[in-house]
């Protein structure tokens, strides 16, 4: 009996949001959410969360350690629309009010194995001085409406915005299928790193991202 051709392939994503450097400030938390195009949806997993709030240890002045696990599979037929990881970290002001301290995104790693990546941040600026002083004095920073927008292009270079922070990131990298259907992201996959009935890549070698 023939076996059919598959007509998707599928993405598997391990990994967590290991920690954040932000010089200036302490006890942060982060949000995270995926952002991916028409022809991809999870199949199983997370599509969002929030870590718990952390505070700098003694051992390292600037290092905010969250470990926060990542697990998420999709599918699709198109690599066209890669899912990104979008963060956003969040802490209190002088007045103990919530305010973001950054946003940032990254692509999801194209090639299976592990990955590290330490994502930039920045926060929206207000574009004249009144508007600072007043955001300053009610507690109240520009921030997105919605953080996914970080992900996309339309609109943003019309945003003033500053640099401030990094997340790290890291990635266990699987996929299935993408061979099958044309698309090579990476070296080929020996006997022994690939299993014959499932398919599944699962390189452990590291590749730059």
């Amino acid at each position: 009996m023939a076996t059919s051709n598959p007509t998707v392939f599928l993405l598997t994503v391990n990994g967590q949001i290991e920690g954040a450097n932000f010089p200036e400030y302490d006890n942060l938390y982060c949000k995270y959410c995926f952002v991916y195009g028409h022809d991809w949806a999870p199949t199983t997993g997370l599509e969002e969360g929030i870590t718990q709030i952390t505070c700098k240890g003694s051992q390292s002045s600037h290092k905010l350690i969250w470990n926060f696990p990542l697990e998420i599979t999709f599918k699709s037929t198109n690599p066209f629309g890669w899912p990104q990881l979008v963060v956003s970290v969040y802490g209190p002001d002088v007045f103990g009010n919530d305010v973001v301290r950054g946003y940032g995104a990254t692509h999801i790693p194209f090639t299976p194995g592990q990955h590290t990546q330490t994502i930039p941040m920045f926060v929206p600026e207000p574009t004249w001085r009144l508007q600072k002083f007043t955001s300053w004095l009610l507690g109240r920073r520009p921030e997105y409406t919605d953080p996914k927008v970080v992900a996309q292009g339309e609109g943003r270079e019309v945003t003033r915005v500053r640099s401030q922070g990094f997340v790290t990131v890291s990635f266990h990298i699987m996929t299935k299928d993408m061979k099958k259907l044309g698309y090579d992201t990476g070296p080929s996959v020996t006997a022994d790193t690939q299993s014959a009935t499932s398919g599944w890549s699962t390189e452990e070698q590291t590749y730059m991202s």
